[in-house]
């Protein structure tokens, strides 16, 4: 299983990735050297989406997909996907 993700950065930008541990890759974004360099000068960052997907082929289109959307799409996505697991009762970082 695959992960598509955004987080939101500090600095109000978004970081799109895959992964197949969503939630130790959202701490390395935040703790370690392993983090992307785009985050490492912009932490915290914030879970604000993610999407399981089955293949990793799938899981990279997405990924692009999602890399081409404006900031404005991505932030609509975000609190969408947010406003979603509010919902449900869950914070982000239990999804």
């Amino acid at each position: 299983m695959y992960f598509v993700y955004m987080v939101k950065c500090n600095d109000g930008s978004y970081y799109t990735g895959v992964t197949t541990h969503l939630m130790q890759r959202v701490k390395a974004h935040n703790s370690s050297a392993k983090g992307a360099k785009y985050t490492r000068s912009r932490r915290p960052v914030h879970l604000v989406y993610s999407e399981p997907i089955l293949h990793k082929s799938a899981a990279l289109s997405r990924e692009y997909a999602l890399k081409r959307l404006s900031h404005a799409e991505k932030a609509a996505m975000a609190e969408a996907w947010l406003q979603y697991h509010k919902s449900l009762g869950e914070k982000a970082e239990d999804s």
